[in-house]
């Protein structure tokens, strides 16, 4: 089983201005001469951690990562305005052509996997390869699966606790309560939904738990960026134009050399999600870790992540 590379430093860290209100904040780390390998962090609003450097050989990679718009350490911090799928995909361009990448692989999970694809079909000509995890598609019966109705089944007594900041009368659409409360003008019902939201999908991320990821949601500003952004992602439904617009253009990608890593008991993005994806594009690596759920930090899940950008060097 792989382990995971040595703790390393950015050798390289800017802010780059993507349009009038958003810089991003990108590092790069590993080989400067190195294969690059874009890194699309979860969320949308989940913002970038060190360990995600360690997922890639440093001697081989030139490892590139970025805080997307309104979380981490971009700014303004939890900015919904000119914040939507499209304006990452642009983003991710602006980073490439700033670092005058011709092309590169592309490694993302769950709302990485889904920016991602989006990127990929958008831009198949730049992308080498594609390692995705996790994945979401972001179509509505996923929303509702995590959100609503479903999830909630195997982790009721989490769930308890998501559902006390909304009054009984208002449960119906509970993505679009939280998305009231996470845009009021008051800090206190803001900051009290966006860490219900937070520690609700982080009490369920992995097969066996632990308090550390409960505890990142307990930063204000982290669960505020987190849950703001995605909900404004979910209520707008992606800004796709239709509920499967990926599944529907994967023949744009389809050549592209790519592997899909799907944790069995995901609870985040179920396996029904990876498996339409690996049905509608059979070429595709498809790997089940049987022990798993939606973590990447999880033992099998890193294992298998590391054995493809380990392999993934020669494309």
């Amino acid at each position: 089983m792989k382990t995971l590379y040595p703790e390393l430093e950015p050798f390289n860290q800017f802010k780059l201005s993507v349009s009038d209100i958003h810089t991003l904040n990108v590092e790069e780390s590993g080989n400067p001469n190195g294969k690059p390998i874009i890194f699309l962090h979860g969320g949308p609003g989940g913002g970038i951690e060190p360990i995600y450097r360690r997922y890639f050989n440093p001697k081989k990679w030139r490892i590139i990562i970025f805080d997307q718009r309104g979380c981490g350490q971009s700014t303004p911090h939890a900015e919904l305005k000119n914040n939507t799928t499209w304006d990452l995909v642009a983003d991710i361009e602006k980073i490439r052509k700033h670092l005058k990448i011709k092309n590169w692989v592309v490694f993302g999970g769950s709302w990485g996997s889904t920016l991602s694809l989006s990127y990929a079909i958008t831009h198949p000509n730049k992308c080498r390869g594609l390692i995705l995890r996790g994945i979401f598609l972001l179509r509505q019966k996923e929303i509702d699966w995590f959100y609503q109705e479903g999830a909630s089944y195997i982790y009721p007594d989490a769930w308890e606790k998501y559902l006390k900041s909304i009054p009984k009368e208002e449960r119906s659409n509970l993505v679009k309560s939280y998305y009231n409360r996470l845009t009021s003008s008051d800090d206190s019902i803001r900051i009290e939904a966006a860490k219900a939201w937070s520690i609700w999908e982080a009490s369920t991320s992995k097969l066996f738990q632990s308090g550390k990821s409960l505890h990142h949601f307990e930063d204000s500003s982290v669960a505020e960026a987190f849950a703001r952004i995605e909900c404004h992602y979910f209520i707008n439904k992606g800004f796709f134009e239709s509920d499967g617009w990926i599944l529907d253009n994967i023949d744009i990608i389809r050549n592209i050399p790519a592997v899909i890593i799907q944790g069995r008991y995901d609870v985040v993005c179920p396996m029904y999600t990876a498996w339409d994806l690996h049905n509608k594009w059979p070429e595709a690596d498809f790997h089940i870790i049987q022990d798993a759920g939606h973590s990447m930090t999880e033992k099998g899940i890193a294992s298998k992540l590391i054995e493809y950008t380990d392999k993934y060097i020669d494309l």
